[in-house]
């Protein structure tokens, strides 16, 4: 007897897949916190759902089915749980920022945080991001800032998670990591990835000890706005293919 798949469940099986390589490539690239840090996915259906990883799986073992299904409240709503709760614990308060900027901006179906070495580094230097590199430039003129509230508990702090935001998809947060958005998992990885490197960039080219150069202001203009231009979503989407393919051949399959 064959069976059926309704386009919402292709649909979100499509999620978990696309969610499942974004946790295994943030591992590949070195930007994963043991259990902690998290990325999350907007579910497509009626009712506003999300997926976030299970609470103690290691982003390079991370697989379409470890993710779970929660509400707006970082409450588990997955079915599966109904008979196995234990087997699908998750963070709900890691959950705050990501629900900050779910509920806010549709465009960022897919929201990653991290708390890397260099972004954590660059979160707690006062000038924030140098426009010293053209990873850097990216983002000139389209970064927001948010200040340490202490661990993200409080509901009431998404309100200004938000606000600092803005219009923006990337945001630094102070004395604490980095935080990136996409419409699609191809382009939050895009964002994360880009805003990883130019920090990494600046970390050392702080360490050297000698004076930096800047580009003028014309030309940092002009380089945000080239990041932006037509054919950025090809190129986006051409990266995240060969970005796959580096974790084809890992076992098990994180499309399962």
């Amino acid at each position: 007897m064959e069976t059926t798949t309704t386009p919402i469940v292709a649909a979100e099986q499509k999620v978990r897949e696309d969610l499942a390589a974004l946790y295994r490539l943030m591992a590949h690239f070195r930007m994963t916190d043991m259990i902690d840090t998290h990325i999350t996915a907007r579910l497509p259906g009626p009712k506003p759902a999300f997926l976030i990883n299970r609470y103690g799986v290691l982003f390079h073992e991370m697989r379409a089915s470890d993710l779970v299904k929660i509400d707006y409240e970082g409450k588990v709503i997955d079915e599966r749980a109904r008979d196995t709760p234990e087997l699908f614990i998750v963070n709900e308060a890691g959950f705050t920022i990501h629900s900050a900027v779910h509920m806010a901006r549709e465009d960022n179906a897919f929201v990653v945080h991290t708390h890397t070495a260099a972004g954590t580094a660059v979160s707690a230097q006062e000038q924030g991001l140098l426009p010293i590199s053209q990873h850097a430039l990216k983002f000139y003129g389209k970064l927001g800032y948010h200040d340490y509230e202490g661990i993200a508990l409080d509901l009431g702090e998404r309100e200004r998670l938000v606000a600092d935001l803005g219009p923006h998809k990337a945001m630094i947060l102070r004395n604490h990591g980095l935080l990136a958005g996409g419409a699609s998992a191809a382009h939050a990885f895009h964002e994360i990835y880009f805003l990883e490197r130019a920090c990494q960039a600046q970390v050392q080219a702080l360490a050297a000890g000698v004076p930096l150069r800047i580009p003028p202001e014309h030309v940092r203009e002009l380089t945000a706005r080239q990041f932006d231009s037509e054919g950025a979503d090809a190129i986006i989407a051409l990266a995240w293919q060969a970005a796959l393919r580096l974790i084809a051949d890992n076992l098990p399959d994180y499309r399962s």
